[in-house]
Protein backbone atom coordinates (compact mmCIF):
# COMPACT_ATOMS: atom_id res chain seq x y z
CA UNK A 1 0.00 0.00 0.00
CA UNK A 2 2.51 2.12 0.80
CA UNK A 3 4.22 1.73 -3.14
CA UNK A 4 0.28 2.69 -4.29
CA UNK A 5 0.11 5.94 -2.20
CA UNK A 6 3.37 7.33 -3.15
CA UNK A 7 2.19 6.04 -6.94
CA UNK A 8 -1.01 8.48 -6.28
CA UNK A 9 0.65 11.40 -4.18
CA UNK A 10 2.60 11.65 -7.32
CA UNK A 11 0.17 11.68 -10.42
CA UNK A 12 -2.27 14.24 -8.22
CA UNK A 13 0.68 16.36 -7.17
CA UNK A 14 2.32 16.40 -10.64
CA UNK A 15 -1.78 17.30 -11.79
CA UNK A 16 -2.38 19.66 -9.19
CA UNK A 17 0.70 22.15 -9.85
CA UNK A 18 -0.14 21.75 -13.34
CA UNK A 19 -3.65 23.25 -13.07
CA UNK A 20 -2.14 25.87 -10.63
CA UNK A 21 0.57 26.84 -12.70
CA UNK A 22 -2.23 27.11 -16.09
CA UNK A 23 -4.20 29.33 -12.88
CA UNK A 24 -1.10 31.56 -12.46
CA UNK A 25 -0.38 32.28 -15.62
CA UNK A 26 -3.78 32.99 -16.68
CA UNK A 27 -4.75 35.20 -14.22
CA UNK A 28 -0.73 36.94 -14.33
CA UNK A 29 -1.43 37.71 -18.36
CA UNK A 30 -4.48 39.81 -16.92
CA UNK A 31 -3.04 41.24 -14.13
CA UNK A 32 -0.67 42.84 -16.67
CA UNK A 33 -3.53 44.10 -18.72
CA UNK A 34 -4.65 45.80 -15.65
CA UNK A 35 -0.64 47.39 -14.87
CA UNK A 36 -0.22 48.64 -18.12
CA UNK A 37 -2.19 51.42 -17.62
CA UNK A 38 0.10 52.34 -14.74
CA UNK A 39 3.69 51.49 -16.35
CA UNK A 40 5.26 55.48 -17.09
CA UNK A 41 4.21 57.05 -14.53
CA UNK A 42 6.47 58.44 -11.80
CA UNK A 43 9.23 56.00 -12.05
CA UNK A 44 7.14 52.73 -12.64
CA UNK A 45 8.22 51.10 -15.43
CA UNK A 46 7.64 47.80 -17.50
CA UNK A 47 9.71 45.93 -14.92
CA UNK A 48 8.12 47.15 -12.28
CA UNK A 49 5.07 46.03 -13.77
CA UNK A 50 6.14 42.36 -13.53
CA UNK A 51 7.69 42.53 -10.46
CA UNK A 52 4.39 43.69 -9.09
CA UNK A 53 2.51 41.04 -10.21
CA UNK A 54 4.92 38.04 -9.29
CA UNK A 55 4.38 39.30 -6.06
CA UNK A 56 0.64 39.06 -5.78
CA UNK A 57 0.76 35.32 -7.10
CA UNK A 58 1.33 33.78 -4.09
CA UNK A 59 -1.76 35.42 -2.75
CA UNK A 60 -3.71 34.26 -5.86
CA UNK A 61 -2.15 30.96 -5.38
CA UNK A 62 -3.87 30.86 -1.70
CA UNK A 63 -7.56 32.04 -3.57
CA UNK A 64 -7.07 29.47 -6.20
CA UNK A 65 -5.68 26.42 -4.47
CA UNK A 66 -8.69 24.50 -3.84
CA UNK A 67 -9.87 24.44 -7.17
CA UNK A 68 -6.66 23.60 -8.37
CA UNK A 69 -6.68 20.62 -6.27
CA UNK A 70 -10.12 19.65 -7.24
CA UNK A 71 -9.30 19.89 -11.02
CA UNK A 72 -5.92 18.48 -10.87
CA UNK A 73 -7.27 15.52 -8.66
CA UNK A 74 -10.27 14.80 -11.26
CA UNK A 75 -7.60 14.74 -14.15
CA UNK A 76 -5.20 12.19 -12.42
CA UNK A 77 -8.18 10.00 -10.83
CA UNK A 78 -10.15 10.19 -14.33
CA UNK A 79 -6.83 9.22 -16.12
CA UNK A 80 -6.35 6.27 -14.11
CA UNK A 81 -9.47 5.30 -14.43
CA UNK A 82 -9.51 5.28 -17.96
CA UNK A 83 -6.56 3.20 -18.44
CA UNK A 84 -8.08 0.54 -15.69
CA UNK A 85 -5.52 1.55 -13.34
CA UNK A 86 -8.09 2.33 -10.48
CA UNK A 87 -10.02 -0.50 -11.10
CA UNK A 88 -6.96 -3.33 -10.87
CA UNK A 89 -6.69 -0.98 -7.49
CA UNK A 90 -10.47 -1.76 -6.24
CA UNK A 91 -10.11 -5.36 -7.10
CA UNK A 92 -6.78 -5.51 -5.35
CA UNK A 93 -9.00 -4.88 -2.50
CA UNK A 94 -8.77 -0.85 -2.05
CA UNK A 95 -11.73 0.08 -0.37
CA UNK A 96 -13.45 3.23 -0.23
CA UNK A 97 -12.53 4.19 2.47
CA UNK A 98 -8.54 3.26 1.77
CA UNK A 99 -8.91 5.76 -1.21
CA UNK A 100 -10.28 8.32 0.64
CA UNK A 101 -7.62 8.14 3.44
CA UNK A 102 -4.47 7.72 0.88
CA UNK A 103 -6.55 11.18 -1.02
CA UNK A 104 -6.94 13.03 3.05
CA UNK A 105 -2.94 12.30 3.37
CA UNK A 106 -1.96 13.61 0.27
CA UNK A 107 -4.66 16.70 0.67
CA UNK A 108 -2.92 17.39 3.99
CA UNK A 109 0.49 18.76 2.40
CA UNK A 110 -1.42 20.74 0.29
CA UNK A 111 -3.34 21.75 3.22
CA UNK A 112 -0.04 22.96 5.02
CA UNK A 113 0.68 24.23 1.48
CA UNK A 114 -2.41 26.62 1.69
CA UNK A 115 -1.69 27.81 5.02
CA UNK A 116 2.20 29.00 4.16
CA UNK A 117 1.08 30.54 1.59
CA UNK A 118 -2.14 32.43 3.06
CA UNK A 119 0.05 33.13 6.68
CA UNK A 120 3.54 34.03 5.51
CA UNK A 121 3.93 34.50 1.56
CA UNK A 122 0.55 36.05 0.80
CA UNK A 123 0.65 38.92 3.48
CA UNK A 124 4.61 40.06 3.31
CA UNK A 125 4.79 40.12 -0.94
CA UNK A 126 0.95 41.95 -0.94
CA UNK A 127 2.79 44.29 1.61
CA UNK A 128 5.35 44.79 -0.33
CA UNK A 129 4.52 45.04 -3.78
CA UNK A 130 2.00 47.98 -2.52
CA UNK A 131 4.66 49.58 -0.94
CA UNK A 132 6.95 49.69 -3.94
CA UNK A 133 4.08 50.39 -6.40
CA UNK A 134 2.93 53.76 -4.02
CA UNK A 135 6.65 54.77 -3.57
CA UNK A 136 7.73 54.52 -7.80
CA UNK A 137 4.08 55.87 -8.61
CA UNK A 138 5.04 58.87 -5.64
CA UNK A 139 1.86 58.28 -4.29
CA UNK A 140 0.31 57.87 -0.76
CA UNK A 141 -2.29 56.23 0.77
CA UNK A 142 -5.26 57.78 1.12
CA UNK A 143 -9.29 56.86 2.36
CA UNK A 144 -12.31 56.65 -0.02
CA UNK A 145 -14.10 59.35 2.70
CA UNK A 146 -13.16 62.94 1.67
CA UNK A 147 -12.63 63.76 4.76
CA UNK A 148 -9.50 61.17 5.00
CA UNK A 149 -8.86 58.53 7.18
CA UNK A 150 -10.48 57.64 10.73
CA UNK A 151 -9.27 55.43 13.85
CA UNK A 152 -10.68 55.21 17.02
CA UNK A 153 -8.44 54.86 20.34
CA UNK A 154 -8.80 54.95 24.07
CA UNK A 155 -6.72 56.82 26.37
CA UNK A 156 -5.56 55.12 29.55
CA UNK A 157 -4.15 55.77 32.40
CA UNK A 158 -0.77 54.58 32.84
CA UNK A 159 -0.66 55.57 36.60
CA UNK A 160 -3.86 53.41 37.76
CA UNK A 161 -3.68 50.29 36.13
CA UNK A 162 -4.39 51.37 32.31
CA UNK A 163 -7.70 52.51 33.43
CA UNK A 164 -9.74 53.87 30.38
CA UNK A 165 -10.43 57.87 31.26
CA UNK A 166 -11.22 59.05 27.63
CA UNK A 167 -11.22 58.31 23.79
CA UNK A 168 -9.67 59.59 21.01
CA UNK A 169 -10.82 60.13 17.49
CA UNK A 170 -8.06 59.96 15.09
CA UNK A 171 -8.17 61.65 11.53
CA UNK A 172 -5.66 61.80 9.04
CA UNK A 173 -5.63 63.03 5.55
CA UNK A 174 -2.71 60.90 4.11
CA UNK A 175 -0.45 58.00 4.82
CA UNK A 176 3.17 57.95 3.26
CA UNK A 177 4.59 55.07 1.78
CA UNK A 178 6.55 55.00 4.36
CA UNK A 179 4.35 54.98 7.25
CA UNK A 180 4.66 58.92 8.06
CA UNK A 181 1.24 60.36 8.65
CA UNK A 182 0.44 64.08 6.89
CA UNK A 183 -2.59 66.40 7.92
CA UNK A 184 -3.36 65.00 11.34
CA UNK A 185 -6.43 65.50 13.89
CA UNK A 186 -6.59 64.30 16.99
CA UNK A 187 -10.18 64.85 19.29
CA UNK A 188 -10.03 63.76 22.39
CA UNK A 189 -12.91 63.38 24.92
CA UNK A 190 -13.34 61.96 28.44
CA UNK A 191 -15.57 59.34 29.83
CA UNK A 192 -18.69 61.27 29.31
CA UNK A 193 -17.78 62.39 25.70
CA UNK A 194 -17.03 66.15 26.44
CA UNK A 195 -14.72 67.36 24.23
CA UNK A 196 -10.75 67.91 26.05
CA UNK A 197 -8.51 68.93 23.37
CA UNK A 198 -7.98 69.01 19.46
CA UNK A 199 -4.95 68.30 18.68
CA UNK A 200 -3.92 69.65 14.91
CA UNK A 201 0.06 68.25 13.29
CA UNK A 202 1.35 68.35 10.13
CA UNK A 203 2.87 64.67 10.39
CA UNK A 204 3.51 61.75 12.97
CA UNK A 205 5.58 59.35 12.33
CA UNK A 206 6.05 56.18 15.04
CA UNK A 207 8.59 55.43 17.51
CA UNK A 208 9.05 52.40 19.26
CA UNK A 209 6.53 51.55 22.53
CA UNK A 210 3.34 52.73 20.94
CA UNK A 211 4.93 56.38 20.66
CA UNK A 212 3.92 58.53 18.19
CA UNK A 213 6.51 61.91 17.66
CA UNK A 214 4.01 64.52 16.38
CA UNK A 215 6.14 67.97 14.27
CA UNK A 216 4.08 71.34 13.53
CA UNK A 217 1.94 71.12 16.54
CA UNK A 218 -1.41 72.62 17.45
CA UNK A 219 -3.16 72.15 20.74
CA UNK A 220 -6.49 73.66 21.77
CA UNK A 221 -7.68 72.76 25.28
CA UNK A 222 -11.07 72.63 26.05
CA UNK A 223 -11.26 73.34 30.34
CA UNK A 224 -14.41 71.47 32.01
CA UNK A 225 -15.16 74.66 33.83
CA UNK A 226 -18.89 75.93 34.92
CA UNK A 227 -19.73 79.60 33.67
CA UNK A 228 -22.20 81.62 34.90
CA UNK A 229 -25.59 82.70 33.33
CA UNK A 230 -24.12 85.84 32.18
CA UNK A 231 -21.19 84.40 30.51
CA UNK A 232 -20.39 85.98 27.42
CA UNK A 233 -18.92 84.39 24.19
CA UNK A 234 -15.58 86.27 25.46
CA UNK A 235 -15.85 84.33 28.67
CA UNK A 236 -15.79 81.18 27.08
CA UNK A 237 -12.91 81.94 24.30
CA UNK A 238 -10.93 82.80 27.65
CA UNK A 239 -11.66 79.44 29.09
CA UNK A 240 -10.30 77.93 25.63
CA UNK A 241 -6.22 77.02 25.70
CA UNK A 242 -4.13 76.99 22.85
CA UNK A 243 -0.83 75.76 22.66
CA UNK A 244 2.02 75.27 19.58
CA UNK A 245 4.97 73.07 19.73
CA UNK A 246 7.84 72.15 16.84
CA UNK A 247 7.12 68.23 18.24
CA UNK A 248 5.21 66.56 20.51
CA UNK A 249 5.19 62.89 22.02
CA UNK A 250 1.74 61.05 22.24
CA UNK A 251 0.71 57.86 23.30
CA UNK A 252 -1.47 55.64 21.04
CA UNK A 253 -2.53 52.36 21.10
CA UNK A 254 -2.47 52.96 17.31
CA UNK A 255 0.38 51.16 15.47
CA UNK A 256 1.64 51.39 11.71
CA UNK A 257 0.33 47.58 11.53
CA UNK A 258 -3.21 48.61 12.69
CA UNK A 259 -3.28 51.39 10.15
CA UNK A 260 -1.73 49.63 7.50
CA UNK A 261 -5.09 46.82 7.79
CA UNK A 262 -7.48 50.44 7.11
CA UNK A 263 -6.23 49.54 3.53
CA UNK A 264 -6.06 46.51 3.81
CA UNK A 265 -8.25 43.35 2.06
CA UNK A 266 -9.14 41.59 4.96
CA UNK A 267 -9.05 38.14 2.75
CA UNK A 268 -5.03 39.26 2.00
CA UNK A 269 -4.26 39.81 5.84
CA UNK A 270 -3.01 36.95 7.91
CA UNK A 271 -4.67 34.98 10.50
CA UNK A 272 -2.51 36.93 13.23
CA UNK A 273 -3.26 40.46 12.03
CA UNK A 274 -6.85 40.01 11.74
CA UNK A 275 -6.58 38.40 15.34
CA UNK A 276 -4.59 41.65 16.70
CA UNK A 277 -6.96 44.07 15.09
CA UNK A 278 -10.44 42.30 16.06
CA UNK A 279 -9.23 43.24 19.23
CA UNK A 280 -7.92 46.57 19.15
CA UNK A 281 -11.55 46.81 17.57
CA UNK A 282 -13.71 45.49 20.41
CA UNK A 283 -11.18 46.93 23.09
CA UNK A 284 -12.63 50.42 21.44
CA UNK A 285 -16.34 49.23 21.55
CA UNK A 286 -16.26 49.06 17.47
CA UNK A 287 -17.90 46.14 14.74
CA UNK A 288 -15.81 43.48 14.99
CA UNK A 289 -18.52 40.55 12.78
CA UNK A 290 -16.10 41.78 9.19
CA UNK A 291 -13.08 40.59 10.70
CA UNK A 292 -13.76 38.23 12.78
CA UNK A 293 -15.22 36.04 9.54
CA UNK A 294 -12.45 36.86 7.66
CA UNK A 295 -10.11 35.33 10.65
CA UNK A 296 -12.08 32.34 10.51
CA UNK A 297 -11.96 31.89 6.71
CA UNK A 298 -8.33 32.30 6.89
CA UNK A 299 -8.23 29.33 9.48
CA UNK A 300 -10.65 27.26 7.61
CA UNK A 301 -10.26 27.93 3.92
CA UNK A 302 -6.85 25.72 3.98
CA UNK A 303 -9.23 22.45 4.84
CA UNK A 304 -11.19 23.24 1.58
CA UNK A 305 -9.07 21.23 -0.15
CA UNK A 306 -9.68 18.02 1.71
CA UNK A 307 -13.34 18.59 0.58
CA UNK A 308 -12.61 19.59 -3.21
CA UNK A 309 -10.28 16.34 -3.25
CA UNK A 310 -13.76 14.02 -1.34
CA UNK A 311 -15.82 15.78 -4.44
CA UNK A 312 -13.14 14.48 -6.77
CA UNK A 313 -12.90 10.96 -5.53
CA UNK A 314 -16.32 9.98 -7.29
CA UNK A 315 -14.98 11.16 -10.57
CA UNK A 316 -12.54 7.60 -10.62
CA UNK A 317 -15.77 5.32 -9.78
CA UNK A 318 -17.62 6.62 -13.18
CA UNK A 319 -17.00 4.53 -16.10
CA UNK A 320 -15.04 5.96 -19.74
CA UNK A 321 -18.35 5.88 -21.42
CA UNK A 322 -20.42 7.73 -18.57
CA UNK A 323 -18.42 10.91 -19.87
CA UNK A 324 -14.89 11.29 -21.19
CA UNK A 325 -12.08 13.48 -19.14
CA UNK A 326 -12.76 15.96 -20.53
CA UNK A 327 -16.40 16.53 -19.62
CA UNK A 328 -15.02 15.45 -15.97
CA UNK A 329 -12.55 18.06 -15.74
CA UNK A 330 -15.27 20.81 -16.98
CA UNK A 331 -17.54 19.13 -14.44
CA UNK A 332 -14.76 19.79 -11.75
CA UNK A 333 -14.43 23.34 -12.53
CA UNK A 334 -18.15 24.71 -12.54
CA UNK A 335 -18.09 22.68 -8.88
CA UNK A 336 -15.06 24.86 -8.01
CA UNK A 337 -16.16 27.64 -8.75
CA UNK A 338 -19.57 27.19 -7.39
CA UNK A 339 -17.70 26.89 -3.97
CA UNK A 340 -15.41 29.65 -5.34
CA UNK A 341 -18.60 32.04 -5.73
CA UNK A 342 -20.79 30.54 -2.88
CA UNK A 343 -17.71 31.30 -0.04
CA UNK A 344 -17.94 34.42 -1.28
CA UNK A 345 -21.69 34.87 -1.11
CA UNK A 346 -22.08 33.49 3.02
CA UNK A 347 -19.04 35.65 4.03
CA UNK A 348 -21.81 38.99 3.12
CA UNK A 349 -24.89 37.11 4.40
CA UNK A 350 -23.26 36.32 7.24
CA UNK A 351 -22.61 39.57 8.05
CA UNK A 352 -25.75 40.90 6.92
CA UNK A 353 -27.50 38.82 9.23
CA UNK A 354 -25.46 38.75 11.85
CA UNK A 355 -24.79 34.88 12.01
CA UNK A 356 -21.59 33.55 14.11
CA UNK A 357 -18.61 34.00 12.69
CA UNK A 358 -17.17 30.49 12.52
CA UNK A 359 -20.48 29.44 11.74
CA UNK A 360 -20.74 31.64 8.46
CA UNK A 361 -16.97 30.64 7.69
CA UNK A 362 -17.16 26.68 8.05
CA UNK A 363 -21.16 26.38 6.25
CA UNK A 364 -19.64 26.36 2.49
CA UNK A 365 -17.00 23.91 3.17
CA UNK A 366 -19.65 21.82 5.18
CA UNK A 367 -22.24 21.80 2.49
CA UNK A 368 -19.96 20.43 -0.16
CA UNK A 369 -18.57 17.92 2.00
CA UNK A 370 -22.18 16.47 2.29
CA UNK A 371 -22.34 16.63 -1.62
CA UNK A 372 -19.16 14.83 -1.78
CA UNK A 373 -20.59 12.14 0.84
CA UNK A 374 -23.84 12.05 -1.13
CA UNK A 375 -22.40 11.67 -4.63
CA UNK A 376 -19.81 9.12 -3.20
CA UNK A 377 -23.00 6.82 -1.91
CA UNK A 378 -24.21 7.57 -4.96
CA UNK A 379 -21.66 5.62 -6.76
CA UNK A 380 -21.53 3.33 -4.81
CA UNK A 381 -24.53 2.27 -5.28
CA UNK A 382 -24.35 2.15 -8.81
CA UNK A 383 -21.32 0.13 -8.52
Amino acid sequence: MTVLQKYLASEISRAVLLVLAALLSMQSFFDLMGELRSVGKGDYQLQHAFLYIFMGLPGFAYEMMPLATLIGTIWALSQLASRSEFTIMRVSSMSTAMAGAMLAKIGLVFVLMTFFLGEVLSPFFSEMAEHMKLRLLGSALTQEFRTGLWAKDMVKDAEDGGKIIGSRFLNVREVAPGGELRGVKIYQFDTSFRMEALISAETANYRPNHQWELAGVSEVRFPHIVLGQDASLVDLKQAIVTHSYPTMSLTLEITPEIMAVLFADPDRMSANDLKAYTRHLAENKQHTERYEIAFWKKLIYPFAVLVMMALALPFAYLQVRAGGVSLKIFTGIMIGVSFYLLNSLFSHIGLLNTWPAFVTALLPSLVFLLIAMGAMRWVEKRG
